[in-house]
Formats: structure tokens, C-alpha cells, sequence
């Protein structure tokens, strides 16, 4: 990175909040996916959007690369910098600027921490649903860019759900806001909707607009264990027909479950194949009659032990125990690749017993958690990056992973994102017109290629 470029940034930022020595850097040479690391050419920490702007229009007078950052935990390299490019963290940016009761909305700047977001709802009786696993580190704004999902996606859907408007900069340092607190809005194309999930490649979220909901008066958290991953669906299937949409209906492997046990000691049983994590909220009569009839279904399709949890405290252990999955299984390898495939509810136990025999046939050590409500599954490949050998066969089994998942008329990622993991897989899916059309509006809007570039898909 040459010195004139970075002497503009310092006269904008502060030299303070420019980092380019090599040890600064190396925090912000990897993101959450396992093996994927490089050094950026510097990192900066704008304080608002107008600083953000002046940032990309410095990097675009010098044909350098940008790369947007929020707290790093994303799962499929989507943050991982270039070689000498710019990464514009965004984490100082972290001002909730305005909680609006009336209109049940929240405009907050990108870089806050997600579980804040639903904290400052709480104060005024509202609630922000989307509850990715990482929401106590992970910063709003990344969870635009990767519209990112979490436990309660079944009933209250994902990120782009609650975005009402966003503040972005545009590759040519163009800011403008998309959307607005009307519940209704017409006017023109969805733009706003065009950068939900677009991570980072065709501009910089730097505010968002959130829609709020009143927050649940009641809720009951159950779970039920089963000698076999076929009767988990089953119950799962059974819920959903019998016309009762849970909060949560999480999954744990039998692998997980000894793992996540050991890790939190919440007292889960661990001779159980699966085990089921059922939540339902809302009036306290409809979660009353939700609950027992959830606890008769799971029992009515063969499980082995159903149980509810007697309070809200022993509720709450049980929702840390299943994000505590991804922690408990990573102590197990010095590598953990947590992956991300969703089906059509029906064909999940297909896809959970094809991980399973890919798993054996390639000597390879996995869990298998997820969001079992909306089809989402996690494999988890525990294994070591140095052995080269082993590596490749998780490669494989990947590869054979992702073939199933489409074949089951799912995608190759459900919340995720596709980064640079999953971009050897995104031509699987998806066919030639759509591929044109994501090229051509990439093209558009960020015509020298700088955002965040080589991530989603490489430009021809």
C-alpha cells in the first residue's frame, strides 16, 4: 500500500486509527472459517458514514481493493482481506441512534452487537428476533450483509425480515438510504433488499433501519431425546402439520450432544442418538396448549424422553447449551469447519443419514447440529488443517455433501453466506442466466472490481 494513500488516510481518520504494522495486522487476516487467512495492506476505523465514504474514495483513487469488517465471526471467509488491500473496520460505528416505539423501529449504525439490538428493544416491551449463534459478538451490520439467520428462523424468518432501511456507500463513495419506517413502500425496485446478504461486494451497510415486535408474553422450552435421527423429523413434520409454528426446534447429534455436554454441564443426557430442543411463545393460553401438545406429538413419534424445562432459568441453560454447539465441538481437533446446508424439512433425516455414512466412508470425525425447523443443518468436520491427507478427504466428502443437498432441492448454504468457502459451489446451484445476472449488477454498481472482490464469484 503506498504511503501517499495511506498519509490521506491518517489526515481523515487520525493516524491512531490507521493500523499497518505487520503484528496490528494479523487479527484481521482471518474471519471465523477455518484455513482461510492473509494479511490486508492496512486496516482503518472510520467513526461515521461520512469518514466510511472518504475511505472508499481514497481506496478507489489508488486502485486498491476494500474489504468490510465488522467483529470477524463470519463462517464462510466473507471477510477474509486480499493481499494489500484496505479493510474498513466498522466496529467503532457503534451508536444505537434511535429507538422508536411508535413505529416499533430501531436505527442503530452497523458496527453494534447484535444481542444489544434486542437488549434496547427489551427496554420499551419489544423484541428483534433474528438470533444468529454468534448475536453476543457479531455486529448488525454483518448481519445484513450475510443476512444471517438463528434459532428462532422458523417463526420469525431471518435478517432481512426486520430490515426496513439502510445507509450504504457505494463503490464510487456515493452514499445514500434505501427504505424508510413506512410499512408499506412501493416506490420504485426493493433496493435495499439488493445489498441484505450481498456481503460487502456492492457497497458498505453503514446503518440500519430495524423493524421491532411486540415481545412475547410467554414461552416454554422443552426437549426430547430419541433413539434415532428419523424420529426427531418425524416429530418435527408432525408439529409443523399439525399447524403449530415453534419459536425454536433445534437438533443435536448424538456426537454434539456428548460434546456440548461436556463443554457446558448443563446435565443433558448423552446415550440419546438426538435430541430435540422445542420452543413456543407468544399469550400465555396459546403457549400453554402449544407446549403440551408439542410434548404429545415428540412422544407419539417415538421419543424417549421428553422434558420441560421448569423455569426460565433452566430454560435459558438449555438455549446456551445449543450455542454452546460449534465451542464444544471445536475442542475436539485443532481444525473445525462448521458447514451449512439446508433442505425442504422433508428431506432432512435423508440428508442427516448421508452425512453420517459420507462421515464413515471418509474416516472422517463429524457433528451434526441445526435449525431442524426450517431445514438448516450444520456438519461439522473436526479435524487438523496440517494433515494434508485428511484434509483433502474432508474436501471430498464436502464436495458429496453439497451434490446431496442439491439434489434434495436444497442450497448450498441457508445463513451463512458464500464467501469465498462456498464459491467453488455456487455454479452448482445456480444456472447460467442467474450467474449473468449477479455479473451484470455487480458490474453496475462496482465496475473496477475493488468491493470486496473474488468473494460470492470471480468476475470473467
Amino acid at each position: 500500500m503506498t504511503d501517499p494513500l495511506l498519509d490521506a488516510l491518517r489526515s481523515v481518520l487520525g493516524a491512531e486509527h490507521v493500523l499497518t504494522s505487520p503484528e496490528d495486522l494479523v487479527p484481521y487476516s482471518f474471519d471465523g472459517t477455518a484455513a482461510l487467512k492473509q494479511k490486508p495492506g492496512a486496516v482503518v476505523f472510520p467513526a461515521d458514514t461520512q469518514q466510511v465514504a472518504a475511505c472508499v474514495r481514497l481506496a478507489r483513487e489508488h486502485g486498491v481493493a476494500v474489504v468490510p469488517r465488522g467483529s470477524g465471526t463470519g463462517l464462510s471467509g466473507g471477510s477474509v482481506p486480499l493481499k494489500g488491500c484496505l479493510v474498513i473496520a466498522l466496529v467503532r460505528m457503534d451508536r444505537i441512534l434511535e429507538t422508536d416505539p411508535r413505529n416499533l423501529t430501531l436505527h442503530a449504525q452497523c458496527g453494534v452487537i447484535t444481542k444489544d439490538i434486542d437488549d434496547t428493544a427489551a427496554v420499551h416491551g419489544l423484541f428483534y428476533p433474528p438470533d444468529p449463534g454468534s448475536m453476543k459478538i457479531s455486529t448488525i451490520g454483518g448481519n445484513v450483509a450475510e443476512n444471517s439467520g438463528g434459532l428462532r428462523g422458523l417463526k420469525y424468518g431471518v435478517t432481512r425480515d426486520y430490515v426496513m432501511g439502510l445507509r450504504v456507500v457505494l463503490p464510487d463513495g456515493t452514499i445514500t438510504f434505501l427504505g424508510n419506517k413506512c410499512v408499506k413502500d412501493v416506490a420504485g425496485y426493493s433496493m435495499k433488499d439488493l445489498f441484505i446478504g450481498s456481503e460487502g461486494t456492492l457497497g458498505i451497510i453503514t446503518e440500519v433501519l430495524l423493524k421491532l415486535l411486540p415481545r412475547p408474553k410467554a414461552r416454554r422450552t422443552m426437549l426430547a431425546l430419541y433413539s434415532s435421527m428419523a424420529q426427531a423429523a418425524d416429530t418435527v413434520s408432525a408439529i409443523i402439520a399439525a399447524h403449530i409454528i415453534p419459536c425454536t426446534l433445534e437438533f443435536l447429534d448424538r456426537m454434539t450432544l456428548r460434546c456440548v455436554e461436556d463443554f457446558a454441564k448443563v446435565g443433558l443426557p448423552t446415550d440419546a442418538e438426538a435430541l430435540l430442543l422445542m420452543e413456543t411463545d407468544g399469550h400465555p393460553a396459546a403457549v400453554e396448549e402449544e407446549a403440551a401438545r408439542m410434548m404429545a406429538i415428540a412422544r407419539e413419534c417415538g421419543a424417549t424422553e421428553v422434558r420441560l424445562a421448569a423455569d426460565e432459568a433452566e430454560a435459558a441453560r438449555l438455549a446456551t447449551a445449543r450455542r454452546s454447539a460449534f465451542s464444544a465441538l471445536a475442542r475436539m481437533r485443532p481444525t473445525t469447519i462448521l458447514e451449512d446446508v439446508t433442505v425442504p424439512r422433508s428431506e432432512l433425516a435423508k440428508l442427516v443419514a448421508f452425512i453420517a455414512e459420507t462421515a464413515r466412508r471418509h474416516h472422517l470425525l463429524v457433528g451434526t447440529f441445526g435449525h431442524m425447523g426450517d431445514g438448516n443443518l450444520h456438519p461439522t468436520f473436526l479435524t487438523d488443517e496440517r494433515d494434508k491427507d485428511e484434509m483433502h478427504r474432508v474436501e471430498l466428502a464436502l464436495s458429496e455433501i453439497v451434490d446431496e443437498t442439491l439434489r434434495l432441492g436444497g442450497t448450498i448454504t441457508g445463513e451463512h453466506g458464500v464467501g469465498t468457502a462456498k464459491k467453488p459451489f455456487l455454479g452448482r446451484q445456480l444456472d447460467e442466466g442467474s450467474r449473468a445476472l449477479l455479473h451484470a449488477v455487480k458490474r453496475s454498481l462496482d465496475p473496477a472490481g475493488l468491493f470486496n472482490p473474488g468473494k460470492i464469484f470471480d468476475l470473467g
